[in-house]
């Protein structure tokens, strides 16, 4: 069970991680209290913590992009109750990074977007795809990469699908005015692949073993499956096409 968690659900880790650095920080506490009567103030209390939590955080194995959240989550609500704010800011704000970040806590994909540059060299490569063709985006964030395709191909029959609620609401809103062009509330999981020529995702590198797996079970021959920087372990791309921005993007290209 214990495997399960933490592999699947890497928030959970987090969360252990930050829990076991409270108690640590807690402890240190009230021993430099009680043995040298030295009170530590909050500031270096709370980045210790951070810094621990971090720490920790890479002992459990969370990815890199964890560790800074890890390490500023106390010591930016110190920061911000040091501003005395109202306690619903605090809940809002909670809100907030929830419906922006909801699929992260199951599906191990943080928010994405594709870039212009990303968008732009995309699109240059569906050239060559007959008018109608069918594309999906699975995790589609914004919609920004939709909402390109649908403008450069509009006979192409474009989705996506996405299932943070606040971002799939953006996407839907944005795809809208596009009529070869819709989103859906869904799990990138229970979406067939098979009815699309190709599949396009910006993921993270939890999901893609899994995701390849998929792709071979229901993807029909012919078809493309593009991911954005994010390699299938131990599968070589057949193409891997460089793009020219600011984060080295590369476009990895497999043919079912």
């Amino acid at each position: 069970m214990f495997d399960l968690l933490s592999s699947r659900y890497p928030a959970l880790r987090a969360l252990l991680a930050q829990l076991l650095a409270v108690l640590a920080v807690a402890l240190l506490l009230v021993l430099l209290q009680q043995l040298a009567g030295w009170r530590m103030p909050l500031w270096p209390a709370a980045l210790l913590q951070g810094a621990l939590a971090a720490a920790l955080g890479h002992c459990l194995g969370l990815r890199r992009w964890w560790l800074p959240l890890n390490l500023a989550f106390v010591p930016a609500l110190v920061a911000l109750q040091a501003r005395e704010l109202p306690a619903w800011w605090f809940l809002g704000a909670f809100l907030l990074l929830l419906l922006s970040n909801w699929n992260s806590l199951r599906e191990q994909v943080p928010l994405y977007l594709s870039g212009a540059p990303t968008r732009q060299c995309l699109s240059r490569l569906l050239a060559g795809k007959a008018a109608d063709f069918r594309f999906v985006d699975l995790g589609c964030g914004l919609g920004g990469t939709l909402v390109q395709l649908a403008r450069d191909y509009p006979q192409a029959h474009l989705r996506g699908v996405e299932t943070a609620p606040l971002v799939f609401l953006c996407a839907w809103l944005r795809c809208l005015p596009y009529r070869n062009c819709r989103v859906r509330y869904r799990s990138l999981w229970r979406e067939a692949l098979g009815d699309y020529d190709v599949v396009y995702c910006f993921l993270s590198p939890a999901p893609m073993a899994r995701l390849w797996q998929q792709a071979r079970a229901q993807m029909r021959p012919g078809a493309l499956l593009i991911s954005n920087s994010f390699e299938v372990p131990q599968v070589p791309a057949h193409e891997v096409v460089e793009v020219p921005d600011w984060r080295a993007s590369r476009l990895l290209i497999w043919r079912l």
